[in-house]
Formats: structure tokens, sequence, C-alpha cells
């Protein structure tokens, strides 16, 4: 099976790539540079040479306070580019994984009493900022092309490569004395190896639909953080403030916790805990 893997070079892409080189498996890797999606010709041109037998889309516009101001860029990479990708994929009936977020739901604090275990599936979308937004219009571009498609949706994203969370937090450590982290906005990691793995095993058993992956448990971005420092034997003195004390351009959700039941059925599987997924990628990154 041939799969082609867009946005190679990103968090996500860079694990898929590492998946499928250890698995031995034919895949063709391409970053931004090589395949703008934002580009129909290009992606018509490039696909049509390639001729994948799968689709998997981890290209996105991934900064969310930048899509405030640009907010045109954000819906040309994750909701057109998403297009494209979908509307070749559906004329030449080929499955597609593309990659949603936790920020396509409201995230209000008071929806935890409504959804305990997280937001299911079929929750109610309203995205609170721009990011998130775009992202929410690529799904409908996707379901409408028509292709067989697998939808993932993650939150609090964290791997071996790029940026996120878990390395910002392990530099900042080495750099200061104190920081503050947000006490008030709870959900749980996904961490991009875990991901992978599951996403290739709904592929090959022919799934498809939309799927939640993240990891058991629920905690704010205060706990994660000391949770990472703790780890790292880490002695920077992390203290818990509140959003409205921490302003940034974009407004975040204060309830990101997804609801992983329905992939832990269907694979028949018990998620993974999120403080053993830290463990799991600490003991990588620190190899």
């Amino acid at each position: 099976m041939s799969i082609l893997v867009t946005g190679a070079g990103g968090q996500l892409g860079m694990e898929w790539v590492k998946f499928l080189g250890r698995m031995g498996l034919e895949h063709h890797a391409m970053t931004s540079k090589d395949l703008d999606i934002t580009n129909s010709g290009a992606v018509d041109l490039t696909l049509n040479r390639v001729k994948p037998e799968v689709v998997v889309n981890c290209a996105a516009y991934t900064d969310v306070d930048g899509a405030e101001s640009d907010v045109e860029k954000a819906l040309r990479v994750n909701r057109n580019g998403v297009g494209h990708l979908a509307e070749w994929c559906a004329g030449n009936s080929i499955p597609i994984i593309h990659y949603s977020t936790d920020y396509v739901f409201p995230g209000r604090k008071t929806d935890l009493v409504t959804y305990p275990d997280g937001y299911p599936e079929d929750g109610e979308t309203d995205p609170v900022n721009r990011y998130g937004e775009s992202k929410r219009a690529g799904e409908e571009l996707l379901f409408e092309a028509g292709a067989p498609y697998l939808l993932i949706r993650v939150s609090w994203l964290c791997g071996e490569f790029g940026n996120n969370f878990v390395k910002t937090m392990l530099k900042l450590g080495n750099e200061r004395d104190r920081i503050q982290v947000v006490k008030d906005q709870i959900g749980s990691p996904t961490y991009a190896a875990s991901v992978v793995k599951l996403s290739h095993q709904l592929l090959q058993q022919g799934h498809k639909g939309i799927y939640h992956i993240t990891s058991g448990g629920m905690i704010s971005w205060y706990d994660f953080a000391s949770e990472i420092f703790r780890m790292a034997g880490v002695n920077t003195v992390v203290e818990p403030v509140s959003t409205s004390e921490y302003p940034v351009k974009a407004p975040r959700p204060a309830f990101s916790k997804l609801d992983s039941s329905k992939i832990s059925s269907t694979l028949s599987i018990q998620m993974e805990e999120w403080d053993e997924g830290l463990t799991e990628l600490m003991n990588k990154l620190n190899a």
C-alpha cells in the first residue's frame, strides 16, 4: 500500500514518516515545500504523478494566535487545502486520513458537566477562535467531498518531533527559575506516536468516519507542566495563574477533553493514561 503523507516536516507528519519507515511500508513524504496543498493544480499534478493508495493529511496552519490576524492564511491551509486533497481522493476513490482538533468544540467550562468523559465525536461544534473555525471549515469540506475518510481529532498534541508544550516546558525549565502556567484550562494530552499507531490500525481494518484520540485522565496545563518538571528533575517553580492573568491574542477553550471511548471500543484497546504517555515521551526525548 502506497501512502502519501502531506505536512511531512511537521510534528505529526514526521511521526508518520518514522512509523512507515520502521514498518518498511511504501510511502511518499511531502513537506510544504514539496507540495503546497493550497494550490489545487499542484495537488492534482503531484497526486496524479505519485498515484497514492492512501493520503494522510498532516499539513496544517497551527499558529493559534496568528490565525486571529491572518484568517485568510489559516483558511487557505486548514479549509481550502483539505478540500483540494479530499476532492482528488473522492475523484480517485482513495481514502484520506485527516487530522483536526479539540478547538472545533466550544470549550465551555460548564461542558464538563454535560460531557464528563470529554466531547464525543458528534458533540456540538462551535469554535472559540479563528484557528478552530478554520479547522472546522476543513472538516466540512472533507465531508462534502465524498471521499472515504478517517477524520481524527486530537488535543494537546505532543511528540518527539517539532514544537510542543512538553519541549517548551523543558526549554523554559533550563532557562528560568520560575514560570507561570494557566490552571483553569483542562484537557488531556495526545501523544503523536500513539496517534499514528492507532490511525494505522483504523486504516488497516477498513474503518471510516470520525474518531477522537487522546489520553485517559484529565489535567490542567499547570498540572501537566508540574509533572514534566518532576519527571525531568527540574527545580523550576511553576506558578498557577488564571486565563485572565495570562492574556493571549486568541481565546482558548477552558475545557478541551475529547472522549476516546469510540476508538477504544472499535480497536478493543485501553487508552494510555496521560502520565504513561508522558513517561514514554520523556524517555524518547532523553534517549
